[in-house]
């Protein structure tokens, strides 16, 4: 069995063939309800509604439900989404910690660890690195239960209130 990247998607990954055959089959898996496990649903703004609904737990813990909309060409989670995501739950953490000012990304990394599935509940766990007067620094790791999928970071320009 494959024990890189697509490990955790079953053997045949590669082959594009014997991926769509895999996926023909039918499985149960328990759908993760965020609202009863005590999660707040984010209200989304203009680009914010079409990749979510993203959920909130706390300042600095976000998640959202992989579902097919945030598919690519074999059936896991795009990485844009992935991307997408890690920069919306780390600038929400940023306007938590300056205290509800603006602000924008300036700059963005993200680095691929796994796949994600369609249907898992993927969460963005966000620190705070540094705060200056006019930038604030973050962090996040992206996770699906205990398995990291992705690690980003990000810098944000604090904007003047106008």
């Amino acid at each position: 069995m494959d024990s890189g990247f697509f490990a955790p998607l079953g053997p045949g990954i590669a082959n594009q063939k014997n991926f769509i055959q895999m996926n023909d089959q039918t499985t149960k898996t328990q759908i993760f309800d965020p609202a009863a496990a005590g999660w707040e649903r984010v209200k989304a703004h203009n680009f914010g509604e079409l990749v979510g609904p993203i959920w909130r737990r706390g300042d600095a813990l976000f998640g959202f439900s992989a579902s097919e909309k945030h598919g690519n060409h074999i059936n896991i989670v795009h990485g844009g989404m992935l991307a997408t995501f890690a920069d919306q739950s780390m600038g929400m953490t940023a306007q938590r910690a300056t205290g509800n000012k603006p602000h924008v990304t300036i700059e963005f990394n993200i680095q691929y660890i796994g796949a994600v599935k369609i249907g898992e509940f993927v969460e963005s766990h966000c620190d705070v690195v540094r705060i200056t007067r006019s930038i604030i620094f973050i962090r996040s790791t992206l996770k699906v239960g205990d398995r990291i999928v992705a690690s980003a970071s990000g810098v944000w320009k604090i904007l003047e209130r106008g």
